[in-house]
């Protein structure tokens, strides 16, 4: 896992559903098949609506029209991100798309496991809340060892919560690496 994560950030606000993150209607690609995996990143976060898409303002595209991949390496997040559906594709579509991680102020449950247990992203909770601070396009430098967040194009910084007992998870690359790894699994 990286120490540090840059990027440009993308903001959106309360309640973020999987659904809104990766619609239904997409699933019917398959994750496993390198070239229609790629679509989940293309059509992340095409179910958010319009008014909340990069707030304010809120009709910034996420990936635009024709890519697979995101501007933007950071999601911006506010309370309950992730709510909706026990949707693993949810954090799968962001890293398609090429986020790094969420910082929100917190998640639904199973979008966190979902975030961690496949690897796909690390899900950062903010001591605060970051929606109106961080505008989308802010540049970001997390350190993951301080639990800090600098925005660079602010000059200001935001403290995160340590990941815990997740991290190690994390650092392996998901659940069954972690098992694999610490010999649960041969």
């Amino acid at each position: 896992m990286q120490t540090v994560i840059s990027g440009r950030a993308y903001v959106l606000g309360d309640n973020i559903d999987t659904d809104q993150i990766i619609p239904a209607h997409y699933l019917s690609y398959n994750p496993a098949d390198p070239k229609e995996r790629k679509f989940f990143g293309m059509y992340a976060n095409s179910g958010v609506p319009e008014g909340q898409r990069g707030l304010p303002g809120g009709n910034t595209p996420f990936v635009k029209e024709g890519q697979f991949k995101s501007e933007y390496t950071i999601v911006i997040g506010g309370k309950n991100f992730g709510c909706g559906s026990s949707r693993e594709h949810a954090p799968l579509a962001y890293a398609e798309a090429g986020i790094q991680c969420v910082i929100a102020e917190f998640y639904a449950r199973i979008f966190f496991r979902n975030s961690v247990n496949g690897g796909y992203i690390v899900p950062l909770e903010s001591k605060e809340r970051l929606v109106g601070k961080v505008q989308t396009g802010d540049e970001l430098v997390i350190n993951m060892d301080t639990h800090v967040v600098v925005n660079k194009t602010r000059n200001e910084r935001y403290e995160l919560r340590p990941l815990g007992d997740v991290l190690p998870i994390i650092e392996a690359g998901g659940i069954f690496a972690y098992a694999k790894q610490s010999g649960m699994l041969k």
